[in-house]
């Protein structure tokens, strides 16, 4: 009898555990996909191995590659970050939303132009990303640099956390375009919501802590989850884990000559948001829903550095494709591995394109200026590259920073800035001149008449506001920089 017994109490077990796999299985295959975003700051096209760095250690970045599509003409929507970010959050051109430099800014009193007077928050009327898939059951997440707050109007920033725009919970998130607490990089966090730790401890691991965590107390449910890794990491001050700089000091001192990227200290930091991705991508799949998550790898804009830029031309704040083409990666479930995908891709595209992905309609009170990437992306469809229709990009940037003002477009290979100082005006041909080393616009007249006018076309189109004379420029002093909160006339 009790062999008897234990034969079916097993076979009843069996079939129990049949019952529970098959239950989570068919919970996978209808439940909506879960999103991890990783956001990089200041990161340079090139900062990764698999994408040039010669010095740089990514191997768990790297797999997400091998993992997915990575558009290799992916672009920020602004040369620096608050603009970028709130393009990727809403899916609108910085332009259209008038937010267009980072915030605070940068003042310059005494030069030619008078930046317009923009705007330095996201409207509350507007259904950004998180609040799109809160309306569709998901939970929500931020963790990391937040930067869009409307610090020069402090009786509004208490409405413009990232809970205010659709996030759950806030780990990190505040004013702050860098780290400015206590430690900066190190313990003492002196962040919203980062507590614990020691002497020693560094940042990067202790929200990718809260991000592990989040993912682990998620797993379970019934309802999909939203993760917005938004890092601090790389921005300044450059500051990592002694031990990791010692490791690149000495691998730079194997090989003085060897290496392009030559700075241990920030390839130390590298190393540390690769561990973190790492970290986060392992829990994904030691919870069990790997298979049901999209991840998305990008940064907000250019390198401070150019030999980080991967030869383009510019960095962080300039005109050129240095200070906006990034790293682009989209991986998930039904996505195709390993692609190198060469059409254009700029951040507003991801709002539609994790909405659709997640099988969620746009609502039609929206207007979204990027597009769904889902034709390029899923493995097994009928759809072509052509159901991306052609378009333009463009960038508007009002505003002084290493650049002077200036608006931009790219149309297939074909780029062209325009200065609004003084009008002056450069095409550029990226497939034959990729580092936008030569100007064309003198050799295709017509061509430059062509996209200018299609870039001042589309300002008019999003209202876009443009810089004016200024009444106090000062030709000795138009270059000198004042930060900080503008005082009140």
């Amino acid at each position: 009898m009790k062999k008897v017994f234990y034969a079916g109490f097993g076979s009843l077990l069996v079939t129990s555990a049949l019952n529970v796999n098959a239950a989570q299985q068919q919970q996978k295959n209808t439940k909506k996909p879960n999103i991890v975003f990783f956001l990089v700051d200041d990161f340079g096209y090139s900062g990764l191995s698999k994408t040039g760095s010669d010095f740089h250690e990514t191997p768990n970045i790297d797999a997400l590659f091998e993992n997915g599509v990575y558009f290799n003409n992916g672009y920020s929507a602004c040369t620096v970050c608050s603009p970028s970010r709130a393009a990727i959050l809403t899916g609108r051109y910085p332009a259209r939303l008038n937010l267009t430099d980072w915030i605070a800014g940068q003042k310059r009193p005494y030069a030619k132009l008078s930046v317009p007077n923009w705007n330095m928050k996201m409207e509350h009327e507007r259904i950004t990303l998180p609040e799109a898939l809160k309306e569709n059951g998901y939970s929500t997440a931020f963790i990391g640099k937040w930067h869009l707050m409307p610090i020069e109007q402090p009786e509004l920033v208490d409405q413009h956390y990232p809970t205010d725009h659709g996030f759950d919970i806030n780990i990190g998130g505040r004013e702050w375009g860098q780290p400015k607490g206590r430690g900066k990089y190190f313990y003492p966090w002196d962040m919203p919501n980062v507590k614990g730790g020691k002497k020693g401890d560094y940042l990067t691991d202790r929200l990718t802590d809260y991000a592990v965590d989040y993912i682990d107390k998620h797993k379970s449910d019934a309802n999909p989850f939203m993760l917005y890794f938004s890092y601090y990491t790389v921005h300044t001050p450059i500051q990592a884990k002694p031990e990791y700089v010692r490791k690149y000091k000495a691998k730079l001192a194997a090989n003085p000559k060897k290496y392009q990227h030559r700075r241990p200290e920030y390839a130390a930091m590298v190393q540390s948001l690769d561990e973190s991705v790492g970290r986060v991508v392992q829990e994904l799949k030691d919870a069990g829903v790997y298979d049901n998550t999209i991840i998305v790898f990008t940064a907000d804009n250019g390198p401070y550095w150019h030999e980080y830029a991967g030869g383009l031309r510019g960095l962080k704040g300039t005109s050129f494709e240095g200070g906006t083409r990034e790293p682009f990666v989209i991986a998930g479930p039904g996505i195709k591995k390993g692609v190198v995908e060469s059409t254009p891709a700029i951040g507003m595209d991801f709002y539609p394109t994790l909405l659709d992905l997640a099988g969620i309609k746009l609502k039609k009170s929206e207007h979204i200026d990027g597009v769904s990437l889902k034709p390029l992306l899923l493995a097994n469809n009928d759809h072509k590259p052509t159901a991306i229709k052609k378009r333009s990009l463009y960038w508007h940037y009002p505003h002084y920073h290493r650049t002077l003002p200036y608006g931009a477009v790219r149309n297939g290979d074909w780029r062209l800035v325009e200065y609004f100082e003084d009008g002056k005006v450069m095409l550029f041909n990226l497939k034959n001149d990729p580092f936008e080393t030569l100007d064309y616009s003198k050799a295709y007249p017509e061509k430059t008449v062509e996209m200018l006018k299609e870039l001042q076309e589309w300002r008019k189109s999003v209202k876009a506001q443009l810089p004016t004379e200024n009444p106090n420029f000062d030709k000795k002093r138009q270059f000198k920089k004042y930060y900080g909160i503008r005082k009140k006339k």
